[in-house]
């Protein structure tokens, strides 16, 4: 199970902290990521991290967000964005990769011109 946090309205240039916590029948994960989705578009990565830090971005958020695993629980993923677009508007869903992909339920962000 993936819960996802933190999603809401903000005004362009603002910033938000998304928090994914993973558990249940999660483990050895390998990677936690940030995908999006905004309507009538198909999901996208946005951020990636995996079990041994290594991270990717996709091109349109490098340099405004950050993906990060908390060091004292390590199935949770945050991703700051920073510098917010209205085309980051979006349902952002949080992946776990195990043996299998983890999705959560999704958390809107909406950011306003």
């Amino acid at each position: 199970q993936l819960v996802e946090s933190g999603g809401g309205l903000v005004q362009a240039g603002g910033s938000l902290r998304l928090t994914c916590t993973a558990s249940g029948s999660v483990f050895s994960i390998n990677s936690m990521g940030w995908y999006r989705q905004a309507p009538g578009k198909q999901r996208e990565l946005v951020a990636i991290v995996t079990a041994g830090g290594r991270t990717n971005y996709a091109d349109s958020v490098k340099g405004r967000f950050t993906i990060s695993r908390d060091n004292a629980n390590k199935n949770t993923v945050y991703l700051q964005m920073n510098s917010l677009k209205p085309d980051d508007t979006s349902v952002y869903y949080c992946k776990a990769r195990d043996a299998m992909d983890h999705w959560g339920e999704g958390t809107l962000v909406t950011v306003s011109s």
